[in-house]
């Protein structure tokens, strides 16, 4: 089974995406960009990513816009409630993609499984999936980010995202093209 079909079955489903971003002046939809951009860090991460890896990074926001973050409670509690359903949600998309490509359920439960990240630090390729996603959040939406925090929560979150991160997650990250400032808050929270 060719990886480049689910890949298209994933880029069908984002492309739907009401939210764009504007790049080079053309108009994308945010989670379609997203989902390439994990595709493109994740063979720069790890050329040899397996099948089950490359649709599991793929799909890590398939249809994302339909769980927004405002239809939970406002607090701590609130967004990890979002945050674990819309793993499910993903995990689950996804799986009724791949079998409806004719995937076996052995392989379709191992891209579910990634796409759950159960096993982040336990499981190689959950790391490495990890490592993408921390990898892509830094090149792609740090900065914005940034921009509407005070610096004192911008440094927490790289704390938060760096301890999921492997060593080589981490050499990776202090080798993205960041701006001098996003370098800078980095390296405050590394300190």
């Amino acid at each position: 089974m060719p990886v480049q079909e689910a890949l298209e079955a994933i880029d069908s489903h984002n492309a739907k995406d009401p939210n764009f971003e504007t790049i080079d002046g053309q108009q994308i939809p945010k989670e379609l960009l997203y989902s390439q951009r994990m595709t493109a860090q994740l063979l720069s991460f790890e050329p040899d990513a397996s099948e089950a890896l490359q649709i599991a990074a793929r799909a890590q926001h398939i249809c994302r816009w339909k769980s927004p973050r405002d239809a939970y409670p406002q607090d701590r509690v609130g967004y990890l409630r979002w945050r674990e359903d819309l793993k499910k949600m993903h995990a689950k998309l996804t799986g009724r993609i791949l079998e409806e490509l004719g995937y076996s359920k052995e392989f379709t439960d191992r891209v579910k499984f990634l796409i759950l990240k159960k096993h982040i630090k336990k499981d190689y390729e959950s790391q490495t999936l990890e490592d993408v996603i921390c990898l892509v959040f830094l090149e792609h939406y740090f900065e914005d980010f940034a921009a509407r925090h005070q610096d004192d929560k911008v440094i927490d979150i790289v704390q938060k995202t760096w301890i999921k991160m492997s060593p080589k997650g981490h050499r990776a990250a202090l080798n993205l093209p960041l701006s001098d400032r996003s370098k800078d808050l980095v390296g405050k929270a590394l300190v």
